[in-house]
């Protein structure tokens, strides 16, 4: 069997996540933890997930993000054949934005 994310690691980097409240936290947070690129290649793949979600084409989403057909490939196979987690985040996104829309 291949390597899970589930360790006492993981966990605690969850926990820690969990207790940032504002965006400034979370920018600090992410910043200190992560390399830029390792950050905008997780921000891409969300945007290319949201964009493969809403039906748009990979000549689209690569046009409009800058993701290699390859990233594109790689989230839409996650869209389909993963645990969900991303299409449960959008999910909320999307009801987030709608209430506010109508608010």
């Amino acid at each position: 069997m291949g390597k899970t994310i589930h360790t006492d690691g993981v966990e605690l980097l969850f926990d820690a996540i969990a207790t940032l409240k504002t965006k400034e936290e979370y920018y600090a947070f992410f910043e200190d933890l992560c390399t830029v690129n390792e950050v905008l290649s997780m921000a891409q793949r969300v945007e290319v997930a949201k964009k493969l979600e809403e039906g748009q084409t990979y000549l689209e989403v690569t046009s409009e993000t800058g993701a290699s057909t390859a990233t594109i490939s790689r989230v839409n196979r996650m869209l389909n054949y993963g645990t969900d987690g991303m299409k449960i985040a959008l999910e909320r996104l999307k009801e987030t934005t709608d209430k506010s829309e109508v608010d």
